[in-house]
């Protein structure tokens, strides 16, 4: 369906912007994938600019829901404001950057959003705010990065910014010169990084910035850019320096990865054994003073370090050798959350290392959404593949899918563990099925059902025997949670205020109360009113210490031949997850 052209850079076209780059990404992102040579050939910056940007798409479009649905709003005809919008737009890649491209890719958006939330609540802006916004994201990117390196993302995002200063124009013709600039520093980014001369290709993540400007482009005239040749799928280098047998540099090594071998798996032979071992990644709730700390620990540490954000919320990214040591001086600067640890290479098909064959991928795995660190241990240690669900901040299809393809396995149990996140596993499986992965989405709907389905988990029996044993111990255990309500609300049990601990049974309320254990006791008594043989336990963090041994002394006292299990959930969000087998 066309677009409609934006004459200015408003809500809308922020939000019109956001959905044609991630349709955009969605398009380029195996083609981005196969360039991706440095800083590391993982093959994964296509992918992760991509979940960057669906993270980015879902603050917005969050926003936009928000103003539907109050009423006054929608009767006055207002919409979200400028400042609101970026605002959501930055925050939304900050929290959902992955990897070194993401990670650079947040600070960029978060650059112009500092220009035009400045602004106050000025309802759109014109061709010099967008100038303004794009050499302000171009400098705080370069800041950004602990030791910048030209001929990569940065190089193009100067240049784009160099282009738009250079233009007296509207919007449109503002965006067109950034995209036309970066389109020209990303046909150069060979002659300025060795190792993308050698891969013969252009850089991957300069790559992915001059989608989203021909996005920027359409947003505001409604058509796509030509691409041209610097943005062709696979680039190849022209340069004049010479390589063996009196060829091009790029030309020699583009013959050695002929037969269809990625430029990310030739690179990833030739530089194998080089650079760290691990890419960690986090979210960070610190002061200025303890980051400004905290990079300089992690620049000893290892390299690639970007560190982007602000207002006392941060996204960490470094490679390192060390990934205990790369969590602990995090630690000390504040909390970090949403740890991710790569180690490089690990059954990576892009990463062979020495030659190697890919990776042969395995029959069967499992793929679990968790709602704690605690439970993503346990769940990990039964051999499932986990995302990390954190307390308002559900998992995207795109991360789903990006584990489905980490499991490297030509069938997958899905276990999404929450009602919500059913539409985003679909999705999930269904994309995956695409790709040649068999796929099957058991709808479990709370983590303690997918602790019983994997508890009954056989990856030698038949795929479908094996779904349909795991799908009926997921149905015969009833869950409950534990929680506290953040706001007045109507329940099922009546209305309850902020602060009152509420008992959930099967996603109802169905108790309220003012003390946690006492609400438990009562919850757990109803469920066993009606039977049962084995009790789960999950305690979130902010549980009572005594509450576990509090209930596993009822069920001794109450209930004859019930077994209790304890596990420790970690930050899940709720005091208490409860299952009843």
């Amino acid at each position: 369906m066309a677009q409609v052209p934006q004459r200015f850079f408003d809500a809308l076209a922020v939000r019109t912007w956001c959905g044609l780059s991630l349709e955009a990404l969605g398009r380029a992102r195996e083609e981005i994938d196969a360039i991706n040579v440095y800083p590391v050939a993982d093959g994964d910056t296509g992918t992760n600019l991509y979940l960057t940007v669906e993270s980015a798409v879902a603050a917005v479009e969050a926003v936009f829901a928000a103003h539907a649905v109050d009423a006054e709003a929608r009767e006055a005809g207002d919409g979200p404001s400028l400042p609101e919008t970026v605002g959501a737009m930055a925050h939304g890649a900050l929290i959902g950057a992955r990897g070194n491209s993401g990670t650079i890719l947040a600070q960029l958006l978060r650059g112009m959003a500092q220009v035009l939330t400045a602004r106050g609540e000025a309802a759109h802006t014109d061709g010099q705010g967008l100038r303004l916004a794009l050499r302000h994201a171009a400098e705080s990117a370069r800041q950004a990065v602990a030791h910048p390196v030209e001929g990569t993302v940065l190089t193009v995002a100067s240049a784009a910014a160099d282009a738009a200063d250079g233009t007296e124009g509207d919007c449109a013709e503002v965006a067109r010169a950034a995209y036309e600039g970066a389109g020209r520093a990303l046909a150069e980014t060979p002659g300025r990084l060795p190792v993308l001369r050698r891969a013969g290709v252009v850089d991957a993540g300069g790559r992915g910035l001059v989608t989203l400007l021909a996005a920027l482009v359409e947003t505001f005239t409604g058509r796509t850019p030509d691409p041209g040749a610097a943005v062709a799928p696979l680039a190849r280098v022209t340069h004049d320096a010479e390589g063996p047998a009196g060829g091009h540099a790029g030309e020699a090594l583009a013959g050695e990865c002929a037969g269809g071998t990625a430029a990310a798996e030739c690179a990833a032979e030739e530089d194998a054994g080089d650079g760290p071992a691990f890419e960690v990644i986090y979210l960070l709730e610190a002061e200025d003073a303890a980051v400004a700390r905290l990079r300089q620990r992690l620049d000893a540490l290892g390299d690639s370090l970007v560190v982007v954000g602000g207002d006392g919320l941060w996204n960490v990214h470094v490679h390192v050798d060390d990934a205990g040591a790369a969590v602990e001086a995090g630690v000390e600067a504040g909390r970090p959350y949403r740890i991710r640890i790569t180690h490089f290479g690990h059954g990576d098909v892009h990463t062979t290392g020495s030659g190697r064959p890919p990776q042969e991928r395995t029959q069967r795995a499992v793929v679990a959404v968790v709602p704690g660190e605690g439970l993503a241990g346990l769940y990990a240690e039964a051999g499932a593949t986990t995302v990390l669900a954190r307390p308002g901040e559900p998992p995207a299809s795109g991360e789903l899918v990006q584990a489905v393809r980490r499991a490297h396995a030509r069938e997958v149990v899905l276990l999404p563990n929450d009602v919500e996140l059913r539409h985003t596993a679909a999705a999930a499986a269904e994309q995956a099925r695409t790709e040649g992965v068999r796929v099957a989405l058991i709808p479990t709907r709370s983590a303690v059902q997918g602790i019983a389905a994997l508890a009954v988990h056989e990856p030698g029996r038949r795929f479908d025997e094996d779904v349909v044993a795991m799908t009926s111990a997921a149905g015969a255990t009833r869950y409950a949670e534990v929680a506290v309500a953040e706001r007045q609300s109507w329940t099922t049990a009546g209305i309850c205020q902020a602060g009152d601990v509420l008992g959930l049974v099967d996603g109802d309320v169905a108790v309220i109360g003012a003390d946690v254990t006492v609400v438990a006791v009562t919850v757990l008594d109803r469920m066993l009113a009606a039977g049962g043989e084995l009790v789960t336990l999950v305690l979130g963090d902010e549980a009572p210490e005594t509450v576990a041994a509090h209930l596993e002394a009822r069920v001794r006292e109450a209930y004859l031949a019930v077994d209790t299990v304890v596990y420790r959930g970690g930050r899940q969000g709720a005091p208490l997850l409860i299952g009843v087998e």
